[in-house]
């Protein structure tokens, strides 16, 4: 739980960011990021926070069947902050949690066995059970060919060696720790750590010292950590200095947590795969030096081609974190992983067009909700728990359908804009990235704009200030942003209007998730607008298609010309679907059954047309 206010104590911290943590965790996450296959060995507890765990590192593609729930245990939790550039203020729940409860009989052969290396930690060698876990996995690697890796992740906390308010303090002399760190050594092929830490290890007050008496008993890699300088790679003999030193990269230290994990994660990229251990150490630092300029630890660590990039440019910020083509690299490919060939959506999020019908046929905004639980039940009809079907759906109307789609699969979206406003405005709080914070993660923003560039400049410059603020509090929130274009009626178009709009919003840096765009029988301006998408972002998710209350059949016609551009996904449509049945329903005209069934056989209508079109372009390709 990560204080969301930088530069005060814990106790004046008022709000926190939920994230996956701990030092092997941490690193699992990483090393999947930069493409290896990564399993993680631990406990959770059957809890809220444990599931939470679980589910992320799924979605992170780390390999869960090591993960045991502990019934009896919660899942271990830590408290902390960003004071300064020095002070990291920890507080460790970890007594009787359920990952300090692992033990041996946890130990899976049948995993461990195929791996190429076992990663264990020092911190939970700290703990009986824990460390006859630890030991046995790293047996079952050798055994089997595998290397074993050490993190010394020296926490004096964990030891019982300082008060429970001092978890941010690296270092305090123990001859007992250093006993049983060393029972670990021998049986290591690499060992990494802080100055710190390789003191604790070697059992001495001084780094060369320690290193030598580490190099005595192994003759494993050691690689020692030294900050912002860089480290140090000691493959042979110790020699009489910290030298040379492979460099670390000049960027601001915003949050030096999580670097030492994302290091490691870095160094096993490359020594995994065969690299020197220079190259190794590298990549290391790269990793490091990306994860202290940000806030968090895990949802900081980089992925292989933001790694990449950051090792190709010359031109990066010292304030790395305001680089905006990194952070977008960073987002992109960190957002959840699943991405989308076909998203089918249908779209209730209307609100003014219900309170119309409501006031025209005399019903109360209860039965326009009770309406919209009946469109959910015709999506669950067609789509029966496939995720590439979603919902579009607001707040005022659509609360409990919201609260019912927490425990389903589909794509969820939601609304933002004011209805009818130009320029546009947002609902809610003044303060949109306020707004959002009471969002959840999963829900996608939806706003509408009806904008052209050709627009009076007054009018497309608010517009331009109202989507550019949405944009910035969606990534702060980190929410996904869909954004609706709709050409005004009182300009003129062709087939370059759509895409000047939206490369005008790329210009100026907006850089939506998903658009949504009118249907078109132009071929030349869907050619227009994938060219400007590919062009400025290539890790867009794509065009879903609105409907604009056409009928089926002209929207299923519409598909034959969009369905040859990969990058448009599917559409999202509601009026087309559920217009004239909202009416007759409101108006008890037609019973739950009746509107339930027209809905999904409209919706499947449209599914079919557009899977029915991209199948007859898949087979001509």
């Amino acid at each position: 739980m990560y204080g969301q206010q930088v530069g005060g104590r814990l106790e004046d911290m008022s709000s926190f960011a939920k994230y996956v943590g701990g030092s092997p965790t941490n690193t699992a996450i990483g090393v999947s990021r930069l493409g290896l296959n990564a399993a993680l060995l631990t406990r959770v507890g059957a809890d809220h926070m444990g599931r939470f765990i679980v589910e992320q590192l799924g979605r992170e593609g780390v390999d869960t069947r090591g993960v045991r729930q502990d019934p009896d245990r919660l899942t271990a939790l830590v408290m902390l902050g960003i004071r300064d550039r020095e002070q990291f203020p920890l507080l460790f729940y970890r007594e009787n949690c359920a990952d300090m409860a692992l033990d041996a009989d946890d130990v899976d052969e049948a995993l461990i066995a195929p791996a190429s290396a076992v990663l264990i930690n020092g911190t939970h060698l700290s703990t009986d059970t824990v460390f006859e876990a630890s030991m046995k996995a790293a047996r079952i690697a050798r055994e089997t060919g595998g290397k074993v890796v050490f993190d010394i992740d020296y926490r004096p906390v964990l030891w019982g060696l300082t008060g429970r308010d001092m978890g941010e303090n690296r270092f305090v002399q123990s001859d007992a720790v250093t006993e049983r760190l060393q029972q670990a050594v021998e049986i290591c092929d690499l060992i990494v750590g802080t100055e710190e830490e390789i003191r604790i290890l070697g059992g001495g007050s001084d780094t060369i010292a320690a290193l030598k008496a580490i190099r005595a008993r192994t003759d494993a890699l050691i690689v020692c950590k030294l900050g912002a300088e860089g480290c140090v790679p000691f493959a042979a003999a110790i020699p009489d200095g910290l030298e040379p030193v492979v460099p670390g990269f000049p960027v601001e230290v915003f949050n030096v947590l999580g670097a030492g994990d994302a290091f490691m994660a870095g160094f096993l990229s490359g020594w995994l795969r065969g690299k020197s251990a220079e190259d190794s150490c590298r990549l290391a630092n790269a990793c490091g030096a990306i994860v202290v300029s940000r806030h968090g630890c895990s949802p900081a660590m980089p992925t292989a081609l933001e790694l990449e990039t950051f090792l190709a440019r010359d031109d990066l910020p010292f304030r790395l974190r305001e680089d905006a083509a990194l952070e977008h690299i960073h987002w992109a490919t960190t957002r959840d992983a699943g991405g989308y060939d076909e998203l089918a959506v249908l779209a209730i999020d209307h609100r003014s067009q219900f309170e119309d019908l409501a006031r025209d046929v005399g019903c109360d905004d209860a039965k326009v909700s009770a309406f919209k639980q009946l469109a959910l039940q015709a999506l669950d009809q067609v789509a029966s728990g496939d995720r590439s079907f979603g919902l579009l759906v607001d707040d005022q109307f659509g609360f409990d359908v919201l609260a019912s789609l927490a425990d389903r699969p589909y794509w969820i979206g939601r609304p933002i804009e004011v209805p009818r406003s130009r320029p546009v405005e947002f609902a809610g709080s003044p303060d949109v990235g306020l707004e959002l914070r009471s969002w959840p993660q999963n829900h996608v923003v939806k706003c509408l704009a009806f904008y052209h560039v050709d627009d009076a400049p007054e009018l497309r410059e608010r517009q331009e200030r109202q989507l550019s603020r949405l944009f910035a509090a969606c990534r702060e929130t980190g929410h996904e942003l869909l954004v609706e274009i709709i050409a005004p009626t009182d300009l003129p178009t062709d087939d370059q209007s759509t895409a000047r709009a939206l490369q005008r919003l790329y210009d100026i840096g907006i850089m939506p998730d998903w658009w949504k765009l009118e249907p078109s029988a132009n071929g030349a301006a869907w050619a227009n607008i994938v060219d400007v998408i590919e062009r400025n972002d290539p890790y867009c998710r794509g065009v879903v298609l609105l409907g604009l209350s056409s009928p089926i059949p002209d929207l299923i016609a519409s598909f034959e010309t969009a369905a040859p551009f990969r990058l448009i996904r599917g559409f999202a449509v509601g009026r087309s679907i559920f217009h004239d049945v909202a009416e007759e329903w409101l108006s008890d005209r037609i019973a739950d059954d009746e509107a339930i069934e027209t809905m999904s056989s409209r919706l499947s209508a449209l599914v079919q047309g557009w899977r029915s079109a991209r199948a007859r372009i898949e087979v001509a390709a």
